[in-house]
């Protein structure tokens, strides 16, 4: 009962919330089906309860907020469904439409007591996001813009989006650093959250960091591990798909085993399902490139081989040629010389023969004409003042003339000239 003090009726506070406690529970008596998003899952382990924070946002404030309840055994049914549907436990950061009661305690304060939670509606969520995303992109034109990007040849700089812990960049590291090729990709991690609500902002920032270094990268890779729909919801989000979408350079994707693509997937250059099929898909690249050049190689050893076999072919019929043209040439001309020789050794005989015969025939031409051969033979030489005489008119009665004969001079006078 409240007390009288100073005229006024005091009531004290468990008075007060016991009639908040008994107000509710006669007004709501029913269970109602409610659309929040689950802000925080606050999953005690050690009691198996969860005491989800939900909340109503609008142009993204919130807007609305309160506690809720969800006892251990509704929660291992419940998670056990999204288990089922979704591939994935009961989380926190998405829109559920959940099943509750209102009630009041007045130590605890106002709650809801979720009973169900509807995974297929949460599935709805996510496509509706997912559709609003698709066509905001398109109507901005810049939905296939990634893809239109020119892909290096050999795409050896990796700036890699992704959590150090992921057993998904861990595989992709296996496969791209121990190929049996010995291919080698310089890769370089850049942290990020890779879930939940924060990673949209996380993803976004560190793709704005690589825009500034873009010269340093060939491309880039967002990775994480495996997850369901829900696990994967993040990257339908508008913000996230158009940084991807706008992006200066290629960005691939290998965010999980999801069969059902979301919008980042379907925006960037190149989605891999798996990391582990992302990094085949580079090591390919590298065989493009590396096959074609190993076959020219291998092409212009045999080429190369084989100009060397034709040209020593060659030079060995070329030798055999030249020996045997040596040969040849050296015996003719040994024979031509031989010929010559003799032919020379009997010219010169003639030669000198015929020289001797010029010789003595003008050697008997040099003794007939010789003055002494004359002298012999009776002629004589007649001189005046020591000069021969040839013709009367060159002497004079009274001269004095010597005569020569062979074997001595005579001196006489002209007595007379007679003409003949």
């Amino acid at each position: 009962m409240p007390e009288v003090v100073d005229n006024k009726t005091v009531f004290s506070l468990l008075e007060v919330t016991r009639s908040i406690q008994k107000t509710i529970a006669e007004r709501y008596k029913s269970l109602y089906w409610i659309k929040a998003e689950m802000n925080k899952l606050n999953h005690y382990t050690h009691s198996g309860h969860c005491y989800p924070e939900l909340v109503e946002k609008k142009d993204g404030k919130i807007v609305a907020e309160i506690r809720s309840v969800l006892w251990k055994t509704d929660y291992q049914r419940i998670n056990q469904q999204f288990l089922t549907l979704l591939n994935e436990p009961l989380r926190e950061g998405i829109t559920i439409l959940f099943q509750a009661g209102i009630s009041y305690d007045p130590l605890h304060g106002l709650s809801l007591k979720i009973v169900d939670i509807d995974p297929t509606f949460v599935l709805g969520e996510l496509e509706k996001e997912k559709k609003e995303s698709i066509r905001k992109l398109q109507e901005e034109g810049i939905f296939d813009a990634n893809k239109r990007l020119p892909f290096p040849t050999i795409p050896k700089r990796i700036a890699i989006i992704s959590v150090e812990t992921s057993k998904g960049l861990s595989d992709f590291f296996k496969i791209i650093n121990q190929n049996p090729w010995g291919y080698r990709f310089e890769c370089t991690l850049y942290p990020a959250l890779l879930q939940g609500d924060k990673s949209v902002p996380s993803i976004i920032k560190q793709l704005t960091v690589i825009a500034e270094r873009t010269e340093a990268y060939d491309m880039v890779a967002i990775i994480r591990g495996g997850g369901g729909e829900v696990g994967l919801s993040s990257y339908n989000n508008y913000l996230l798909a158009k940084s991807i979408a706008i992006f200066p350079i290629p960005v691939l994707t290998g965010i999980g085993h999801s069969t059902n693509e979301t919008v980042s997937e379907m925006v960037a250059y190149k989605n891999a399902i798996t990391p582990s099929e992302l990094a085949d898909f580079l090591i390919q690249k590298f065989h493009n490139f590396a096959i074609p050049v190993d076959e020219a190689q291998r092409r212009i050893v045999l080429a190369t081989q084989a100009v060397f076999q034709r040209e020593s072919l060659l030079l060995q019929d070329f030798a055999r040629s030249l020996t045997w043209n040596c040969k040849s040439t050296l015996s003719q001309e040994k024979n031509r010389f031989f010929h010559l020789h003799q032919h020379l050794q009997l010219f010169s005989r003639q030669l000198l023969k015929d020289r001797f015969a010029e010789l003595a025939h003008s050697s008997r031409l040099i003794n007939l004409a010789n003055p002494t051969q004359l002298l012999k033979r009776g002629f004589s030489i007649t001189r005046v003042n020591g000069k021969a005489i040839t013709n009367m008119d060159e002497v004079k009665e009274n001269d004095l003339i010597e005569t020569q004969v062979y074997n001595g001079k005579i001196n006489s006078c002209v007595t007379t000239k007679e003409s003949t």
